[in-house]
């Protein structure tokens, strides 16, 4: 495929840079497993890796600050009995991690605010309800404790994992190679071995869409935009690696579908939905490419490509609450190697001006839900709530602030009076004495 220049954009000029050597992680036993996963799941404040660990299955969770060489004995998270498959952060608590395993089962660990200090075998909470192993664990976008698993028993199960209810189950016709939630929650779209696209009502289970993916017969994958569009990567019958964006209600027919290159990574789709900016990477690749979405043709615009001299073995995403505004930071991912090195990538915007770049950080995902899981269960949809950028919090306390002096110069004021009527109070004390001791002098005269 030959790209094109971009139109223009301010995003033309985004750039990747590894940080130092120092500032990220090293000596990590990553997981050799050759299941399609990411194998790292990343938050504010812990960094999470699969790792390879004899007898059973484990992950590692570090603080974000503990970079560096790891020592072999740091404490991992080992209750499962099978290798671990995947892992995904609650996106409304940074302390809440969701695992799922060859063992069959999906548990949810409950992590230190300091950390791992010894090995955790007890999750807070268990789910079985597979028969086969569990590959994918996904949040809900906007409800709390709502927690969906797909496994190789061609099920798709979602949870309320604070009382272990199993709340819709969706029977699907093949294993499920992905899914993804829409925007607000109201759907789940999905690919599967027999090359279909499909869209879930996840309430009812009912199929509300359905149509070919792509033809060839290697994994794809999917992500719900936040427009509703839907966008997948796959494989054509020559294994050319393939993307393509569809409206959510005319699957069949792809509004773009472009051929990448010969590779047998598949493509893994990475998604900012505050700016619309898209990044796809592969196992085994050594580049990240990326573009931006838009809502009018030829829809996926291409805009440069990272290039590194090393393949990845799996890639975790920050949230945007996460990256640093301060150096105009819109994407940071963490690249696991095969050497045991988790490098750390960030994703800059070339800018002149000090000051809060407003374009670049619209309202983003808030860590609090929209409603709880009772209210899903009751058939509530409802749109992530958003946290306020540094535009409105600096405005907000410059507002604080002016109230404040307003009231310091009132206390002043007082002050004064208060110190007035004291000098005065004093004055009228001294003449009052004064007048009793004349007094008192001429009745000892008489």
């Amino acid at each position: 495929m030959s790209f094109r220049i971009v139109r223009q954009s301010k995003f033309r000029h985004v750039f990747g840079q590894p940080l130092k050597r120092e500032q990220c992680y090293d000596n990590i036993r990553i997981t050799k497993n050759s299941w399609d996963s990411n194998f790292c799941a990343v938050n504010p404040k812990f960094l999470a890796i699969i790792t390879e660990i004899a007898g059973g299955g484990a992950f590692l969770v570090l603080p974000l600050q503990k970079t560096g060489r790891l020592d072999v004995s740091y404490p991992q998270v080992t209750g499962h009995k099978g290798p671990v498959m995947d892992i995904a952060w609650c996106p409304h608590n940074d302390y809440v991690i969701a695992s799922s395993s060859d063992d069959t089962l999906v548990r949810v660990w409950q992590i230190p605010e300091d950390g791992l200090v010894c090995p955790m075998t007890d999750p807070v909470v268990e789910l079985a309800g597979h028969q086969k192993k569990v590959g994918l664990v996904q949040w809900h976008p906007s409800a709390s404790n709502v927690l969906l698993s797909a496994g190789a028993d061609c099920r798709i199960l979602i949870w309320n994992i604070g009382t272990s209810e199993l709340l819709s189950e969706i029977t699907h016709p093949d294993i499920v190679f992905d899914c993804c939630w829409s925007w607000n929650g109201s759907c789940l779209a999905t690919t599967c071995k027999d090359k279909k696209v499909r869209i879930y009502n996840p309430h009812s289970g009912e199929v509300v869409q359905e149509a070919m993916g792509h033809e060839g017969a290697k994994p794809q994958r999917i992500h719900y935009l936040r427009s509703g569009m839907i966008f997948t990567t796959g494989f054509s019958k020559m294994s050319e690696r393939q993307y393509s964006l569809r409206k959510e209600n005319e699957l069949a027919n792809p509004l773009c579908l472009e051929e990448l290159d010969v590779s047998n990574g598949v493509m893994v789709p990475f998604y900012d939905p505050d700016v619309n900016l898209l990044y796809l990477s592969a196992k085994g690749d050594s580049n990240i490419r990326y573009f931006e979405i838009t809502d009018k043709a030829p829809y996926v615009h291409y805009i440069n490509t990272y290039q590194s001299t090393t393949p990845q073995r799996g890639m975790g995403m920050m949230p945007k609450r996460g990256c640093d505004i301060s150096r105009c930071e819109i994407a940071r991912f963490f690249r696991l190697l095969s050497s045991g090195f988790c490098e750390v990538l960030s994703f800059t915007v070339p800018r002149k001006s000090d000051k809060f770049q407003d374009d670049l950080y619209p309202l983003t995902l808030a860590d609090m839900p929209a409603i709880s899981a009772e209210e899903w269960a009751e058939g509530k949809d409802a749109e992530p709530l958003l946290e306020k950028n540094l535009e409105d919090l600096i405005n907000e306390l410059k507002t604080l602030q002016a109230t404040a002096l307003q009231h310091e110069k009132r206390i002043k004021e007082l002050e004064n009076k208060v110190e007035s009527s004291c000098h005065a109070l004093s004055e009228h004390t001294q003449i009052l004495n004064n007048y009793e001791d004349t007094i008192d002098l001429l009745v000892d005269e008489v």
